[in-house]
């Protein structure tokens, strides 16, 4: 977690906002998923979330929920996502998080987990389908092992319920653009600034901005209000198109690039 605050820190002093990719592990393969990792992160973003592959992803929509498919098809699993996070890190010294729902880790083992992670190199969890009121274990032991819990807050989330998930939260609070799942069309309108003010209104935390974020111009315009830019359907899509690996890490590699130059405007 100490790096990724750093991170964040970082970018913040440099007035602009992060840039955070999302890659699932094993798609679409391991060793592809590793190389285009790896590729998002030296074409300029600041911060990964590596996904943990899950048969029902209540957050994402029709393009991550293929990759994910593919992935769980070619047998990933969370030794997988944990050699992932390892290799990723190690290789670009950045900081590297896992997106999971709670059921695959909590069926693993909430110590061991967090252990595995840790020993990993990762920074922490992001937590979407986890509710603030139950994650009292699971922030025990993140704390233990120096990994963030990143809470999701949405338009919806009514200020009681805003105060609880950002006093819990640790890194950053996700907060997501639109109501849906992630992948969704249309623009990022009015509602993810107020959403942003209104979280900063409750922490000191960073807030980060994903859901809907594909292109540049997107991109810039978030990062005019949020502390984060999260992108990752566009990132899958670009992967799913490409003929091959080195497709794909070129198609990645492009995206990242177009994305980072439009954070630091």
């Amino acid at each position: 977690m100490e790096l990724l605050n750093e991170t964040l820190a970082a970018t913040k002093r440099a007035g602009r906002s992060a840039l955070i990719a999302y890659l699932p592990a094993g798609f679409p393969t391991v060793e592809t998923g590793i190389s285009a990792m790896r590729a998002v992160l030296d074409a300029g973003a600041d911060i990964l979330e590596v996904g943990l592959p899950h048969s029902d992803p209540i957050l994402d929509g029709p393009v991550i929920q293929t990759a994910a498919d593919i992935a769980l098809r070619g047998g990933t699993r969370i030794k997988d996502v944990l050699r992932t996070v390892a290799e990723v890190h190690r290789a670009t010294g950045k900081p590297v998080l896992v997106m999971t729902y709670w059921n695959p880790f909590s069926r693993y083992g909430i110590q061991r987990f967090a252990r595995e992670l840790a020993e990993a190199g990762a920074a922490g969890c992001v937590l979407p389908d986890l509710p603030v009121q139950e994650s009292a274990q699971w922030r025990e032991q993140a704390a233990a092992h120096g990994l963030a819990s990143v809470f999701v807050v949405a338009p919806s989330t009514g200020t009681e319920r805003l105060h609880e998930i950002t006093a819990a939260a640790t890194g950053f609070v996700y907060a997501a653009a639109l109501m849906g799942v992630t992948g969704a069309g249309g623009s990022i309108g009015e509602a993810a600034g107020i959403l942003v003010e209104r979280t900063r209104a409750t922490t000191d935390l960073p807030v980060c901005v994903g859901i809907g974020i594909s292109s540049g111009a997107q991109a810039a315009a978030v990062a005019g209000f949020a502390d984060g830019v999260i992108v990752g359907s566009a990132l899958v899509q670009a992967v799913l198109d490409a003929p091959d690996e080195p497709g794909a890490r070129a198609a990645v590699q492009a995206l990242t690039s177009s994305l980072a130059t439009a954070v630091r405007r």
